[in-house]
């Protein structure tokens, strides 16, 4: 506001509106727009007092002015979804709403008076969401029907990320991004020829880390080991915490010779397997432990070059593994690929703890000329850093 009179003008006529004078509150309201016709707070306070005054179309039209001004003003946006609810338009005030909650911020950093008024806003986008996918799913019920025994299940998640009810997830590599791949979650497992052949080996596998986890377990360390000072996010939790511990067998590429020694039948086993081969990269493979009541936050990895195998061991009633909007549980004798750039989140709401062979593999939609052209890539990588 660069005109002290119209400062003072908007003083005089919020002072109105207490006082429940819509009236008096416009006129000094124009008179300050004459002066200051940019300042959001005028259009805003407008709107309230046409409100006030029953003008509910006069009211929109301020609000369009205010949010014309800024187009992500809370409390523009919060407005014009109450006026669109009083106006009996509760889908168009959903989706004005559906802006609110992309912009605000957290509950605990809102002021005090729009907390419960942006609860309001997320129950009434619920509501509107459950309302459309019900809606979408009876409307296509007939088609539905031509094409009995046919997997629909693509077709499914796409109308709940259309209707809002899920969240449309996308690769996110930490590290290397390979264009042109599919964000895919779980792979099937026609791809992976090897998949009977470990799945086989399940018993031989989990009877030597059974016998061997007590005695070995000062030799697995906490999977998250963020230095002192850098940004821990999702992951403050866990650091440098023994509730998510791993014991590597190969790591970046490199053979832990001490513990294949340690666990001679699974390294046989998993020298069998075509894993990816990333010179300071890749493969890695290890035994992962989750302990009892212990959550790995939702996050991504770091290439979608290669996708992460698991080989379930020790797998306790109420543990769970979701990627994207997919969750599985893991089941003994049967193993499952899926591409880690894509969100995925484990938990073990069990009373013990529970374990997984853990190893990645090339993308089988990666030709071998581009796996050799990326493997050689990397090593380039480096050989570029360590000169740095």
């Amino acid at each position: 506001m660069s005109d002290p009179r119209s400062k003072a003008l908007l003083g005089d006529a919020m002072v109105a509106l207490r006082a429940g004078d819509a009236a008096r509150a416009l006129q000094l309201l124009d008179e300050a727009a004459a002066l200051d016709p940019v300042y959001i707070e005028i259009p805003l306070n407008r709107a309230l007092a046409l409100r006030m005054g029953g003008d509910l179309v006069g009211a929109m039209k301020a609000l369009d002015a205010a949010l014309t001004l800024d187009p992500y003003s809370l409390l523009g946006l919060l407005s014009k979804g109450a006026l669109l609810e009083q106006t009996d338009l509760p889908r168009e005030a959903a989706k004005i709403y559906r802006n609110v909650l992309k912009i605000a911020p957290p509950d605990e950093a809102l002021p005090a008076q729009l907390r419960a008024v942006v609860a309001h806003a997320r129950d009434v986008v619920e509501k509107n969401t459950l309302a459309l996918n019900a809606f979408l799913r009876a409307r296509t019920a007939s088609a539905r029907a031509t094409f009995a025994g046919t997997d629909l299940s693509r077709f499914d998640e796409c109308l709940d990320i259309l209707s809002g009810a899920k969240k449309a997830y996308v690769q996110e590599p930490l590290f290397l991004t390979f264009p042109k791949l599919p964000p895919l979650t779980f792979y099937d497992r026609c791809h992976f020829p090897w998949m009977a052949a470990i799945e086989a080996q399940t018993d031989v596998i989990r009877d030597e880390v059974v016998a061997k986890l007590k005695a070995y377990w000062d030799k697995f360390h906490p999977y998250v080991q963020h230095p002192a000072g850098a940004p821990l996010a999702q992951w403050k939790a866990l650091n440098h915490s023994p509730d998510w511990s791993t014991l590597h067998l190969w790591r970046d590429g490199r053979k832990n010779l001490e513990n294949c020694v340690a666990f001679p039948r699974t390294t046989a086993i998993l020298d069998t397997i075509p894993m990816a081969d990333q010179p300071g990269f890749a493969p890695t493979a290890m035994i992962s432990v989750l302990q009892p009541h212990t959550r790995i936050p939702p996050h991504t990895g770091s290439s979608n070059t290669r996708l992460i195998a698991h080989l379930p061991l020790i797998i306790p009633d109420n543990c769970g593994f979701r990627v994207g909007n997919d969750t599985r549980p893991w089941i003994m004798g049967e193993s499952f690929v899926f591409d880690d750039t894509v969100e995925h989140e484990a938990w073990n709401d069990s009373d013990q703890l529970r374990a997984v062979l853990i190893f990645d593999v090339w993308n089988p939609l990666i030709t071998e000329a581009e796996r050799a052209m990326v493997a050689e890539m990397t090593l380039a990588l480096n050989e570029y850093n360590m000169g740095a």
